[in-house]
C-alpha cells in the first residue's frame, strides 16, 4: 500500500477542529498586543530585524516538523513540494525584508504642489499597530509567514488565525510562535469557524484575509463595523492564453505545472486555456505527456 493512502487511513479525522483559543480570549489577547504597541509605537530597525531573524530561525530549526505536519494534514505532500512552495518563499521574503527594511523606514521628501511653494512635503512610514492575519489551508505556512514578514518589517505586532482544516500544522505553528515570540509581539490562534468569525470582528488596525470570495464578503462586513482597513486576497478564475507565435510545448509544460502543483490548490492556478482552435488536439496530447512526466 502506498504511503499516502496509509496516511489517510491512519488519520481519517485530519479536518476535525483543533480549538485552543476560545472567542472570549481573543479580545484580551488583542488588548495585550495593543498595549505593548502603544508602549513602543515606533520600534527601531534593530528591533524589527531581531523579530525577522527570530522568525527565520524558527523556520530553519523546525523545517522537518513543519514538513511532516503539512504532509499529515494534506494526506500526502512530498517534502520537496513543501520546500519549493512554502519554506523557500518564506525564507526569501524574510531575507528580502532584512536587506531592504531599513531603507523602507526612511522618510521620503518631495516638493509640495505649486500652490504651496516653497513648502516641502515629507512621507514618513509608520506602523499601523496590531495586524490581524487570517490564513487559508492550501498554503498554511507561506500565507501565514508572508503577511507576517510584512507586518514585522513595518514595525507592527500581529495576531495570526490559522486554518482549522490543517489542524496538525496549525497547532505546531501556534506552539512554535509561542516558543519564539513574546505573547505581546506575535500570537498564533487556532480554532474553528466560530473563532475565525470572532477574530475577523476584532478592531485590528489592519486585517488581511486570504481565501474564497464568499468568505471574503463576511470578513469585510465584520471589519466594517470597526472601520478596520482590510486587504483581501481572493480566489478567482485564471485563464492562460497561448498565442499563435508561442513556444508551444514550453507553454503547455508551464501551464500544466501551474495547474498541478499543490494539487491545483493555488489561487492563480490556470483554470482554462485559450488558444487557436487548430492547436486544441495538440494541446491535449502535450498536456497528457507533460502530466505523465511530472508524476
Amino acid at each position: 500500500m502506498d504511503t499516502c493512502r496509509m496516511e489517510r487511513m491512519r488519520h481519517p479525522s485530519r479536518h476535525m477542529e483543533h480549538m485552543n483559543d476560545s472567542t472570549s480570549n481573543l479580545a484580551t489577547s488583542l488588548q495585550r498586543l495593543r498595549a505593548a504597541q502603544q508602549h513602543q509605537p515606533m520600534p527601531d530597525w534593530a528591533t524589527r530585524a531581531t523579530r525577522l531573524r527570530t522568525l527565520e530561525k524558527m523556520l530553519l530549526d523546525h523545517r522537518d516538523s513543519i514538513v511532516e505536519a503539512i504532509h499529515a494534514d494534506f494526506g500526502c505532500r512530498p517534502a520537496e513540494e513543501t520546500d519549493l512552495l512554502e519554506i523557500f518563499p518564506s525564507l526569501s521574503a524574510i531575507r528580502h525584508a532584512l536587506s531592504h527594511g531599513k531603507r523602507w523606514m526612511k522618510p521620503r521628501r518631495h516638493l509640495a504642489d505649486w500652490l504651496f511653494l516653497p513648502a516641502r512635503t515629507e512621507l514618513r512610514p509608520q506602523p499601523r499597530g496590531v495586524i490581524g492575519i487570517i490564513v487559508p489551508w492550501n498554503y498554511p505556512l507561506y500565507l501565514a509567514v508572508g503577511p507576517l514578514v510584512d507586518a514585522l518589517a513595518a514595525g507592527n505586532r500581529a495576531m495570526v488565525k490559522m486554518s482549522e482544516f490543517t489542524p496538525r500544522f496549525s497547532a505546531l505553528f501556534a506552539e512554535l510562535v509561542a516558543d519564539h515570540f513574546k505573547p505581546d509581539e506575535v500570537l498564533a490562534i487556532t480554532g474553528n469557524a466560530e473563532v475565525a468569525k470572532a477574530f475577523s470582528a476584532l478592531p485590528f488596525d489592519h486585517l488581511l484575509f486570504t481565501g474564497s470570495t464568499s468568505v471574503g464578503h463576511h470578513v469585510m462586513r465584520a471589519a466594517a463595523a470597526n472601520l478596520t482597513p482590510v486587504t483581501l486576497e481572493l480566489g478567482g478564475k485564471s485563464p492562460a492564453i497561448i498565442g499563435p507565435g508561442a513556444r508551444f510545448e514550453h507553454a503547455v509544460e508551464r501551464i500544466v505545472f501551474g495547474k498541478l502543483v499543490n494539487a491545483g490548490q493555488t489561487c492563480i492556478a490556470p483554470d482554462y486555456v485559450l488558444l487557436p482552435r487548430a492547436q486544441v488536439d495538440a494541446f491535449i496530447a502535450t498536456a497528457r505527456k507533460v502530466a505523465a512526466k511530472l508524476y
